[in-house]
């Protein structure tokens, strides 16, 4: 099974089988999944807030970063694609026990680098909280 195939199973779901511990610490809920392109809904915890009570920007970038690489899996590529960097804007907050989403989409694909994009919102999309953008370089080491 290819690996978009492999995230579309959790459609629905949180999804409890990523690779990487730390997306599952995240603990995410996947809410559409296409090549290029994830939604992922997140509840935000009391260990995700800054001293007065709203999402720690670091986190926010956490996240950003983490579904970004999601979203090289579900090129299915057969190079691994490690992130070069990650610029963040930050545009609203949000606070313990709110639904998040984060929605990506590829900016450009090329042989070598992939410019790929991030943004969260609020549960119902009428809220911008954070827009994050990765330029991201494919190594040729088999995955």
């Amino acid at each position: 099974m290819d690996r978009l195939a492999q995230l579309q199973q959790f459609i629905g779901k949180e999804f409890d089988q990523s690779p990487s511990p730390f997306m599952k610490w995240l603990n995410p809920v996947v809410l559409s999944v296409e090549e290029g392109h994830l939604e992922f809904q997140y509840t935000v915890r009391p260990e995700w807030l800054n001293p007065i009570g709203n999402l720690h920007g670091g986190v926010t970038a956490a996240i950003v970063d983490d579904i970004i690489g999601a979203t090289m899996f579900s090129l299915n590529e057969n190079s691994f694609i490690t992130t070069i960097n990650n610029v963040i804007d930050y545009f609203s907050t949000a606070k313990e026990s709110d639904n998040i989403v984060a929605e990506t989409k590829i900016i450009k694909r090329g042989r070598q680098f992939v410019n790929a994009q991030c943004e969260i919102w609020n549960a119902d999309k009428t809220r911008l909280i954070a827009r994050g953008t990765s330029n991201l370089f494919k190594i040729n080491n088999q995955v």
